[in-house]
């Protein structure tokens, strides 16, 4: 019972470790640009995976999960970290952050159409209410309006649209390779493909130099950390805790992230952001109890 609880525990503190990447971002996105930021990022982060969770045997991973799963799992950091990096400012940052947040309930919702997960009707509430959370969160101080998240979205369309892409994309590779992983774990391949994209996009794209100072050296290492040591504590988590708890607190990883990511980025927060948030954390835990008709109950892959 011991060793259960402290699996458990660690698992969860990959939660936090997840939480806290998305200000991190932010940060290095600021001090070395979005581009060499996020190379930067996931370079040091997939020399950390192979040393935390090791390389996979190319002979022993299906051919379609290695297609399918680097396909999607890259494109989709991709869209995230550029997502967050091209926002104008850091509160519009942590706004991004809140729409790449409803991957849970699109996670469900994905589940339920393409792997035939039984669910019941609380599937429809739960995908409502993440939807308008994410309308509180951009109509600003003064909750749902409709004409202040239609002028969010104009200022700047390419973080949004990016954000609401990497939702999506994560949905499927959550969906998808569950069914064609067959036990097999491809994320260190993954990163290090994610940052041989991500460089040669920067070199592509003429991006400017990097300039380095201890503080961007800081920020740099504890994103780094937080996502290669992340996984590893929820790989943990998963194989020898309690898999309820941990699914369960997963879902509330929008709360922990907004909170970290304003008090990184000294964003104050509104009293409508902060309800918006809940609606979305509220809406994908329906989303999960709707498909909780079946005994098993796994948590979703989590996505940072």
């Amino acid at each position: 019972m011991k060793t259960r609880n402290r699996a458990t525990w660690i698992g969860l503190s990959a939660i936090l470790l997840w939480a806290s990447v998305m200000g991190m971002i932010r940060r290095v996105s600021v001090d070395l640009g979005p581009l060499g930021g996020a190379a930067m990022i996931y370079t040091v982060a997939a020399a950390l995976l192979m040393f935390t969770v090791g390389l996979p045997s190319l002979k022993k991973i299906p051919r379609r999960y290695l297609f399918w799963g680097s396909l999607l799992l890259v494109s989709y950091e991709v869209c995230l970290s550029q997502s967050i990096g091209y926002a104008h400012n850091s509160r519009q940052a942590i706004d991004v952050i809140m729409i790449n947040y409803l991957w849970p309930s699109f996670t469900m919702v994905a589940t339920i159409l393409f792997n035939r997960q039984k669910t019941h009707w609380l599937i429809v509430p739960g995908l409502f209410l993440s939807l308008l959370g994410i309308g509180w969160v951009l109509g600003g101080k003064h909750g749902l309006d409709i004409g202040e998240v239609l002028a969010s979205i104009h200022d700047n369309p390419l973080s949004c649209g990016l954000a609401l892409l990497a939702a999506i994309l994560w949905a499927a590779y959550s969906t998808v390779t569950a069914r064609m992983a067959e036990g097999q774990n491809g994320i260190s391949l993954f990163f290090v493909l994610i940052a041989l994209v991500l460089w040669a996009k920067y070199l592509i794209s003429g991006a400017p130099a990097m300039h380095w100072t201890l503080p961007s050296v800081l920020h740099l290492a504890w994103a780094a950390a937080a996502i290669g040591f992340g996984y590893a504590a929820w790989n943990v988590g998963i194989m020898h805790g309690n898999v309820t708890v941990l699914a369960g607190a997963s879902y509330f990883t929008p709360v922990f992230s907004a909170a970290l990511a304003a008090h990184l980025l000294g964003v104050p927060l509104t009293a409508s952001f902060w309800l918006g948030t809940a609606m979305v954390s509220g809406g994908a835990l329906l989303c999960w109890l709707a498909t909780r008709v079946q005994p098993v109950i796994k948590p979703p892959l989590q996505a940072v």
